[in-house]
């Protein structure tokens, strides 16, 4: 069965883009998905959970040249789970999330800016991407 995890955020940090030994481009940044609740009392609750993202090849590149710090996007992709203890014995938890499609969302700030803003989303599709409703623009 093919799972798939969904999540909408914000990004943390700009994006760090290297290379393997084999020059297949990767990206790494990082997704704040928050939720808001109110408790039995009345109190606005709030909690917020860090994705380390993890995008290849083309996928990298492109996320690479328009992710910001602050923008709102989607990613889905694969997740994988790590925990560990830290030097301290302090139980720690990863979550990294390998994308395989990736949606810039607006702000409308940027709603305004016009032209040269990213595609609206890429796909990853084995080792070719795709953009929704047409070729990517490089």
């Amino acid at each position: 069965m093919f799972q798939q995890t969904l999540i909408v955020g914000r990004i943390g940090r700009d994006p760090e883009m290297r290379y393997t030994p084999g020059g297949i481009p990767v990206t790494n940044f990082s997704v704040a998905v928050d939720r808001r609740w109110t408790d039995a009392n009345g109190q606005t609750q709030e909690k917020v959970t860090w994705f380390r993202i993890i995008c290849w090849r083309k996928l990298a590149e492109v996320t690479a040249q328009y992710v910001k710090k602050g923008q709102r996007i989607l990613v889905a992709g694969d997740i994988e789970a790590t925990a560990w203890l830290d030097r301290d014995g302090t139980p720690r938890a990863s979550l990294e999330l390998t994308a395989e499609r990736v949606r810039f969302l607006s702000d409308r700030e940027r709603e305004t800016e016009g032209e040269g803003g990213p595609p609206a989303e890429v796909v990853a599709e084995g080792d070719k991407e795709a953009v929704a409703g047409g070729e990517l623009p490089f």
